[in-house]
């Protein structure tokens, strides 16, 4: 039996993943730190190990006993508009962790490095985004992205580790966080309908993204290591087509039965419009038209308000309070 490590894997979209490696008949273990998955995610038959991309000892104990023939690399902290503001947190969690795990699957043999990326890598005004343009990220949660897509690149050329990133976008569906304040708007705008609160909208609501669904995300992902034309390749993978946030309002309002209230906040810096070709990975994966998004959101409603909502945390460690968006203003320390 073949073993998969999964990072993030009581995260939303690494719960998907390890999910679909146990049904393929893999061997899976989840690392997270529960950060921002839960335990309850985390699918029967996989071993938890609550741990850090961090704790290199651990992860050394873990390749050490189980001689992984796979890692999929999902753990990150994934909020482009804050990482701004923790620069130095987002650079530790999401590139240097990320280098921990490169270097052990070099020196333990790893058959495939599954790396999930992010179209923030892209930047703005390049539409549809396409795997063959030039990145240029205008966050530092995209350039700590970048910067793991590069040195798999090199590790490749030097050692031989073999890998795949996928660039999925704005992806949504149940056992997502819906209790983040700071990424994931669907869920965001899921669980402030749940807790009486107007949908909460940073400028007009004009700004245009294509919303995913997780079944056109952690299938293409699982599958990939089975692919060998996915080999050393990227990929973009989810929804063609963008909407607006006050659309995205209207849908996921209509799938609570209630008419939208939004609440306009300050803007604040982020990129205009976001979507992607996919013409690439449908030639590799044969990846489908993908599931329209008043399906999707409603069949994420349909598991949220069975799990009712969540406390929204504030996060705390601030490291540059310069042009904080006023709504994220509390979350600093005295």
């Amino acid at each position: 039996m073949q073993s998969a490590l999964v990072t993030g894997g009581a995260g939303f979209i690494g719960s998907h993943v390890a999910d679909m490696l146990l049904r393929d008949g893999y061997q899976v273990v989840v690392l997270d730190d529960l950060s921002g998955g839960f335990v309850e995610n985390v699918p029967t038959g996989a071993r938890f190990v609550e741990g850090s991309i961090l704790d290199r000892k651990l992860l050394e104990s873990l390749f050490a006993e189980h001689g992984f023939d796979y890692v999929f690399h999902l753990a990150a902290y994934a909020a482009e508009g804050l990482s701004h503001f923790i620069k130095h947190f987002n650079y530790q969690n999401n590139l240097i962790g990320s280098v921990n795990l490169i270097n052990l699957s070099i020196l333990q043999y790893v058959k495939c490095f599954v790396f999930t990326s992010s179209i923030a890598v892209y930047g703005e005004n390049q539409l549809p985004m396409r795997e063959d343009m030039e990145p240029q990220p205008e966050d530092s949660y995209g350039i700590a992205k970048l910067a793991v897509e590069k040195e798999l690149k090199a590790s490749y050329k030097m050692f031989g580790l073999p890998y795949v990133i996928f660039r999925p976008h704005n992806v949504y569906g149940e056992r997502q966080n819906i209790g983040d304040r700071y990424r994931n708007v669907v869920g965001i705008f899921m669980n402030q309908i749940m807790r009486g609160e107007p949908m909460t909208v940073f400028g007009d609501g004009s700004q245009k993204r294509a919303f995913s669904d997780i079944a056109d995300v952690a299938p293409l992902i699982a599958r990939s290591v089975r692919v060998p034309e996915a080999y050393q390749e990227i990929f973009n993978v989810g929804a063609d087509l963008p909407c607006s946030v006050n659309e995205l309002a209207k849908v996921v309002a209509a799938a609570f039965g209630i008419e939208p209230k939004l609440l306009h906040l300050e803007r604040r810096l982020e990129v205009e419009e976001a979507y992607s070709d996919h013409e690439k990975a449908r030639r590799v994966f044969g990846a489908g038209e993908g599931v329209p998004l008043a399906e999707g959101v409603e069949r994420m409603a349909r598991w949220a308000k069975q799990h009712g909502a969540r406390q929204s945390k504030e996060f705390y460690d601030i490291e540059v309070r310069t042009k904080l968006p006023p709504s994220w203003a509390g979350s600093t320390r005295s």
